[in-house]
């Protein structure tokens, strides 16, 4: 399997590749298509000063030698049949028999302008006797044709070298800068990659140190932060499975237990009473803890659908009050409120869940003979709920753990008093599904206050 380094390279060099070749054929193009007559007609101007100053000389040849040493091939052919090479040798020496006669005639010959198109040799480079241009002279009564090109070789002896080392070095650097690039690009991926392996493994202490601006740097501390948030899920996952699996077990083996000594027949009426009476009340906590791991499943529900209507709130605390009075008359608390006629718009049933749970804490752990404060303030655009206890309170620690799913604060004084640490986390959820927030206010020995603040209707 072709790794991704190895796919942009290769893609890579077929860019570099195919980009060489159409800018070839570009400038392939281009020299045909403007600058052949351009070159053809200042060689032909050239040319023709030669002649006109070759006329002059009395030794003609001394002339033309010396013409081909500053940068041209020529070649001089009389109306006799001699003929002569100066400078260069040229590749192909052929040229048509009518070509000559007619440079000897008179006429010129653009031999540059008219020499075929070729894909891949442009005619500048072509040392070829039909790549000339041609013009007559005469000297010493006698007719010539010149014909005559720049020496290519000896015009870039030194800089065709230069190009070529030019050339291959800029080859090898783009290669090697390709390759140092690549690597750059792919090791962070790979090691995402393989990091992102270790999470699938379910190894959440994965850290990537991948420090860079751009769009990797960015996902790599993305991904630092998603593993981060992924290991406290799992830890929040496991302790939730082991809190679960304690509440159920609990109660279970205490049913199982007690129902172990019911069957004994010496036992008196008011130790089995007593017995069944635990059992009753291990499976109502049995009961309340599915109940509620149920709403946490359905609250859970990334796309939660819920009925909403205008609430009023007052008439759901006073109901819960009468509710619960012969829970209040047991313990001696007293109950006082000020409610505003307050609607808000959301799922009553939820809403019930939440007053009555704040409502039922402040009666667990209130002090015996204690109060409890219920407020319901309607101010503009918000509807504030407070339940005030006069119990045990809570610790700084305690007040960032609370709505934690099976926290229960101070689990040594509270080991008696009923409950499944899930209450204050449904709380919590349903007033966030609702665009509200709720705040807690709290004392160790001197009471708590939970205000649940909410749009209003």
């Amino acid at each position: 399997m072709k790794t991704l380094y190895s796919k942009f390279v290769l893609i890579t060099v077929v860019i570099m590749v195919f980009s060489t070749v159409v800018g070839f054929l570009f400038a392939n193009t281009y020299y045909h298509q403007k600058v052949k007559e351009e070159n053809d007609y200042k060689n032909m101007e050239i040319a023709k000063e030669v002649a006109a100053f070759a006329e002059t000389q009395e030794d003609p040849v001394a002339y033309m030698e010396q013409t081909a040493d500053t940068g041209y091939q020529l070649y001089v052919i009389s109306e006799s049949g001699s003929e002569q090479f100066y400078g260069g040798e040229f590749r192909d020496k052929t040229i048509a028999s009518n070509v000559i006669k007619q440079v000897l005639d008179g006429d010129v010959y653009h031999g540059m302008r008219e020499f075929p198109r070729e894909t891949f040799v442009t005619g500048f480079f072509a040392n070829e006797l039909s790549n000339t241009v041609g013009v007559p002279f005469e000297n010493d009564g006698e007719q010539y044709a010149l014909f005559m090109r720049p020496n290519i070789k000896l015009l870039f002896s030194e800089v065709h070298t230069l190009l070529g080392w030019m050339i291959a070095v800029m080859v090898v650097l783009s290669i090697i800068s390709v390759l140092i690039g690549a690597r750059m690009l792919v090791n962070p991926i790979k090691e995402l990659s393989e990091a992102t392996g270790k999470v699938g493994d379910e190894h959440f202490d994965v850290t990537l140190s991948i420090n860079r601006e751009d769009e990797i740097g960015k996902l790599a501390d993305r991904f630092n932060e998603m593993t981060h948030r992924l290991g406290e899920l799992d830890m929040m996952r496991k302790s939730f499975i082991s809190n679960v699996s304690h509440d159920i077990q609990s109660p279970l083996l205490n049913i199982q237990g007690y129902a172990r000594l019911l069957e004994s027949n010496e036992l008196t009426n008011e130790e089995k009473a007593h017995y069944t009476g635990i059992i009753q009340d291990e499976t109502r906590r049995l009961s309340s803890l599915t109940n509620q791991l149920l709403v946490l499943s359905s609250l859970d529900r990334e796309n939660h659908i819920y009925r909403k209507e205008p609430v009023h709130v007052a008439e759901q605390l006073k109901e819960i009050v009468q509710k619960y009075r012969w829970l209040l008359d047991d313990k001696g608390l007293t109950v006082s409120y000020s409610l505003d006629d307050a609607k808000v718009y959301g799922n009553a049933s939820m809403l019930y869940t939440v007053w009555e749970n704040l409502f039922t804490n402040a009666i667990k752990y209130n002090r015996t003979a204690g109060t409890i404060d219920l407020t319901v303030q309607h101010t503009g655009e918000k509807v504030a709920v407070a339940v005030h206890d006069t119990g045990i309170g809570l610790t700084a620690e305690e007040r960032e753990h609370i709505f934690d799913r099976f926290y229960r604060a101070d689990q040594a004084r509270t080991r008696t008093t009923e409950g499944t640490g899930l209450g204050l986390s449904i709380v919590q959820q349903v007033i966030t599904m609702h665009d509200g927030n709720i705040a807690v206010e709290s004392r160790p020995g001197e009471g708590t206050i939970f205000t649940v603040t909410l749009p209003a209707l």
